[in-house]
């Protein structure tokens, strides 16, 4: 089951895109987190929402809000830095590869028979705690503005 607004985010830890740690729901003080599950790296629809998330926290910082956006895939952090590099994204692009799938299942979206993320997308707030939690199908390309008000208005 998908996690709701007021449910705490599970506190994992997964390898990134440039071979560092992060922990989910680690933030600076005063900082939120949306947080993108998608299917398959290199695919067409996670393309498009690639770029989207890239611009999205690039607006973020420009603003000066402290939002940060991060990518999570079941591929391989070596495959999430390739495609990095071949999209020139700047947004953290987390790897859910092993052990296979946990943090999509934490977050109740995790595809079992086809072994990927389904579309979710949370947003977790300086405290850990979720401020909003929906997913698509995977055939549907996300747009993300409400996800990053709500982002803002957790700050």
């Amino acid at each position: 089951m998908i996690l709701r607004p007021g449910d705490r985010a599970p506190d994992l830890t997964l390898p990134d895109h440039l071979g560092s740690v992060i922990t989910l729901t680690e933030a600076a003080p005063h900082a939120a987190r949306v947080l993108a599950f998608v299917p398959f790296a290199f695919s067409p629809i996670c393309g498009d929402e690639l770029a989207a998330l890239d611009g999205w926290q690039e607006r973020m910082r420009q603003g000066s809000h402290a939002v940060d956006v991060i990518v999570v895939s079941t591929d391989s952090k070596y495959t999430l830095a390739a495609w990095a590099a071949q999209a020139s994204a700047d947004v953290t692009l987390a790897s859910d590869f092993w052990p296979h799938g946990e943090a999509a299942r934490a977050f109740g979206v995790f595809d079992e028979i086809h072994g990927v993320a389904e579309r979710g997308v949370f947003v977790i707030s300086s405290a850990g705690m979720i401020v909003s939690g929906r997913q698509v199908a995977r055939t549907e390309t996300r747009d993300f503005s409400e996800d990053f008000a709500a982002a803002l208005s957790s700050l």
